[in-house]
């Protein structure tokens, strides 16, 4: 099986296209070759026949002896030019009343296969000859006297006829027919199987031609498709599905780029602090407080890289098929209220008011959604104006239901609202990295809102950003409200 598995579909195919045509011609050969042979069975039949019909004519002629005695020359003259044809003529006795030379039958024989089967061909084999014989009893015109020579009216002489012919000529033909015929069939397969070989070859072309195009394909060039519209159908089928996984390597490479080049940037900066404090600090002896003062801003750097890691895992998980683990009614209210009191502080120290209108439940994990929310709110009031108010809105529609983060400050580019929930990403580039995040809280909150199959969105327009998450109800209704 495994030897079959790993022959090439070029020689499989070939040896299928030899098996089928030799199969073919073998049974066409034996078809023709039955046909010939019934052929010449009827053909000796029609002749037997008609020599039957003849003796019977000669037989019902003899009314002497003397008719019996010509009886002889009767049948010569009938058998000129029919070679291989043998008659045989015997009475009730077994005697042979006529015979020609090759007729070296048994009467006795002929006697019980004229009555057995009259007129029905047999084969008899006198070696190195096989005849077709046909036998059958016949009547004369002569009378048969009784021992006292008195004539008795009314009853003739039975004698039994066996007429044969040669079938050797037959067998002849047959068997240079079926030479002729294996050595057409083993021409034809060798024939069948280079034109098959080189069919295979001519179909098969566009498949090697896609086998040469994918070794262009490299860890450097994902970008590489096979072409679909210059090969058969079933093979453009092939190369649509190599060319749709080629572009989920090609997206999934590239996001495993982007996420190692992003760590690796948003990491070396903790790093090369925590670095330069740990050799500053060990270049003289210092003081116990100078060292807690050093391990504190260490602890606040190791923190903050903890955070961005617990982050990056999160996102790992998301984006390979994240399942929400524990679904409950979440009321969208109280949630956002508890948030509220959270953030209270931070709140206070820029003047800002945190406003909230509007209830909703949907079916989720209350701890994601409360991240997702805090996530946005987090955001909100980090980039909102000073003295100003950060909205929430939560209103229930057709759709589900929605949460709308707002907040007064500077707006963001057109261009820069797709970009908004990439990792890492930076509205200002110069901007330097924040302690008070990782660069990843609205890539999580896209993150839970998909997991959870709702969608998220952003839109700035003056002063005011809003972003807006919906969520599918999915609240049973017989839950209590």
């Amino acid at each position: 099986m495994r030897l079959i598995s790993r022959t090439s579909i070029t020689w499989r195919l070939t040896g299928l296209f030899v098996i089928a045509s030799s199969t073919v011609l073998l049974a066409l050969g034996f078809v023709i070759g039955s046909s010939v042979d019934k052929h010449f069975e009827l053909l000796d039949m029609e002749v037997l026949d008609g020599k039957m019909e003849l003796t019977r004519h000669a037989m019902r002629m003899v009314k002497s002896q003397d008719d019996l005695d010509h009886l002889d020359q009767h049948f010569g003259d009938a058998l000129i030019g029919h070679h291989g044809l043998e008659v045989m003529v015997v009475d009730a006795n077994q005697s042979i009343i006529f015979a020609t030379p090759n007729a070296r039958f048994a009467p006795g024989t002929v006697i019980d296969s004229a009555r057995r089967g009259p007129g029905v061909s047999s084969l008899w084999k006198l070696e190195p000859e096989t005849y077709r014989v046909i036998a059958a009893e016949l009547d004369t015109s002569l009378p048969r006297y009784r021992a006292t020579e008195d004539l008795n009216l009314g009853a003739f002489r039975k004698v039994f006829v066996a007429i044969a012919v040669d079938t050797a000529p037959h067998h002849v033909f047959m068997g240079a027919f079926m030479k002729t015929l294996w050595f057409f069939v083993a021409g034809a397969a060798a024939l069948t199987g280079i034109l098959g070989w080189i069919a295979v070859r001519s179909v098969l072309a566009p498949l090697r031609a896609m086998r040469e195009q994918a070794k262009d394909v490299t860890a450097l060039q994902l970008s590489h498709r096979l072409a679909v519209d210059t090969v058969p159908y079933e093979m453009a089928q092939l190369a649509q599905s190599l060319n749709e996984m080629l572009e989920r390597l090609e997206v999934a490479f590239r996001r495993l780029s982007d996420f190692s080049s992003d760590i690796a940037h948003e990491l070396r900066t903790p790093l090369s602090n925590l670095l330069t404090q740990t050799q500053v600090a060990l270049s003289r002896a210092r003081c116990a407080d100078e060292y807690r003062g050093i391990l504190e801003s260490n602890a606040e750097e190791l923190e903050h890289m903890a955070r961005m890691i617990s982050d990056m895992l999160l996102l790992a998980k998301a984006e390979n098929d994240f399942v929400v683990p524990n679904r409950e009614i979440a009321n969208l209210g109280e949630e956002v209220q508890t948030l509220f009191d959270y953030y209270e502080a931070v709140a206070e120290e820029k003047g800002l008011q945190l406003l909230r209108a509007g209830e909703g439940r949907v079916s989720a994990d209350r701890l994601m959604l409360r991240r997702a929310i805090g996530n946005l709110l987090s955001n909100a009031v980090r980039h909102a104006a000073p003295n100003s108010a950060v909205r929430v809105n939560i209103d229930v529609n057709a759709d589900g239901v929605s949460v709308a983060v707002e907040n007064t400050g500077d707006a963001i580019a057109p261009e820069h609202l797709e970009r908004v929930f990439d990792r890492f990403f930076r509205v200002d580039p110069s901007r330097q990295r924040s302690t008070e995040g990782t660069g990843l809280g609205l890539a999580i909150a896209k993150s839970i809102v998909i997991a959870h199959g709702g969608t998220i969105a952003a839109r700035s327009a003056g002063n005011f950003t809003t972003f807006t998450m919906t969520l599918p109800r999915n609240v049973n209704q017989d839950c209590p409200r």
